[in-house]
């Protein structure tokens, strides 16, 4: 428990032990205070409660109601006699019932009564609107006078209501808020998982085909050419230990119970890296004409890696099924967009169909998610084009 919590738990019961000593300077003023300001002073008394209030509503509501029953029992019948003609030196009338205006302190306890109905469980509500109504109405049938007791029952009932209204609205709009937020919890976790999974995915499809191709190659030619077959084993070996350095990244990030961490759930790779994807690419027979224009500004983080990622599936694709030598990426930054195309003369669709997976699909959701649009397909002089638009935020703008 931290030192401000234990500092506010003491305050709340030194406010519950005051009470019933503050309750009394009220009651032993002048004889000719007014009735209705004794039963203010009894009411502001119940401020010291507050801090009992927040954390024992129940409590707080029966010290508050026994108080008043008390202050109202000490209270005189009336106020003195008035002069002929005239009016007494407390302002009032002849016959004002000083005990039935000190029952209006009752609506520092309806208050306390909201409170406990729209914090706590329905028993405790219950328990205390029952308790409210029994106490009010034995004040009521006992301290007021016999032609203010019809009104003052029907005021102590209408409080009471009231109170129950307020505390289930507060309930109501307390429970719709915890709900939207464990609906915003549960798209979040989700949203994770989406993306956790196209992580994998891109690791993992990228490594196992360059994997898959260079050990082919290398079967095809260890008798023949060793110094190929040796060469596409070192690239299996490189491309086998990213693979696994990314994985072990993944499952790290995964495993931290801190919410808050700042480790990424994969490398931290963007379009910076894209130089060492071209030389991968090239290592496995394809050679890619990349084009950069625009302004070389950050990008942020969450655009570049998408972007890397993008073009990564895009060229694997083309490895494994364009069956072509040569390929073209574009990466255009304006303004407030980024631009990214991939182009191949290929197969077009045909071959990429076939061993349908996720890659395509996984390109397009990294796109919308940042708002963007994308398009991937054949082009009607060959080849297949994959082409993405992905805004950015104009500079000083939170992104």
């Amino acid at each position: 428990m931290s030192k401000t919590t234990g500092s506010r738990g003491a305050a709340a019961w030194c406010g519950l032990a005051l009470y019933p000593v503050v309750l009394t300077l009220p009651l032993f003023g002048s004889a000719s205070t007014l009735p209705l300001l004794r039963a203010l002073g009894v009411t502001l008394c119940a401020v010291l409660l507050v801090g009992v209030a927040r954390r024992m509503p129940l409590l707080a509501l029966a010290v508050l109601l026994v108080g008043t029953l008390a202050a109202t029992a000490a209270q005189p019948g009336s106020v003195h006699p008035s002069p002929a003609g005239g009016l007494p030196a407390s302002g009032f009338p002849d016959g004002v019932d000083g005990r039935g205006t000190t029952l209006l302190a009752f609506l520092a306890a309806d208050l306390v009564l909201g409170l406990l109905v729209a914090r706590r469980p329905r028993r405790q509500w219950v328990a205390g609107v029952l308790l409210s109504l029994v106490a009010q109405g034995a004040g009521i049938a006992g301290f007021a006078s016999p032609e203010n007791q019809v009104a003052l029952l029907v005021i102590a009932l209408l409080a009471v209501l009231v109170s129950c209204m307020a505390g289930l609205v507060a309930r109501e709009r307390s429970e719709h808020a915890d709900a939207l937020r464990d609906r915003a919890v549960s798209e979040a976790v989700t949203a994770e998982r989406l993306h956790i999974a196209r992580e994998l995915h891109d690791m993992v499809s990228h490594g196992i085909g360059v994997i898959t191709m260079q050990s082919g190659v290398a079967a095809r030619v260890v008798e023949t050419r060793p110094a190929e077959a040796r060469a596409a084993l070192e690239a299996i070996e490189q491309t086998g230990r990213e693979t696994l350095r990314g994985l072990r990244r993944a499952l790290v990030a995964l495993r931290r119970a801190d919410s808050e961490a700042d480790a990424p759930l994969a490398p931290a790779t963007g379009l910076a890296d894209l130089d060492a994807l071209v030389e991968r690419a090239a290592g496995e027979g394809v050679r890619v004409d990349l084009e950069r224009t625009g302004a070389e500004a950050a990008l942020p983080s969450d655009v570049d890696r998408s972007a890397y990622r993008i073009v990564q599936e895009a060229l694997a694709n083309v490895v494994r099924h364009a069956g072509v030598a040569t390929c073209r990426v574009t990466v255009r930054r304006a303004e407030r967009d980024l631009f990214l195309e991939i182009v191949d003369a290929g197969r077009g669709a045909g071959a990429r169909s076939s061993g349908a997976g996720f890659g395509i699909t996984g390109m397009g959701e990294r796109v919308r998610l940042l708002h963007g649009e994308f398009s991937a397909g054949p082009r009607p002089e060959g080849g297949f084009r994959v082409a993405a638009r992905i805004p950015l935020p104009l500079p000083g703008e939170p992104a």
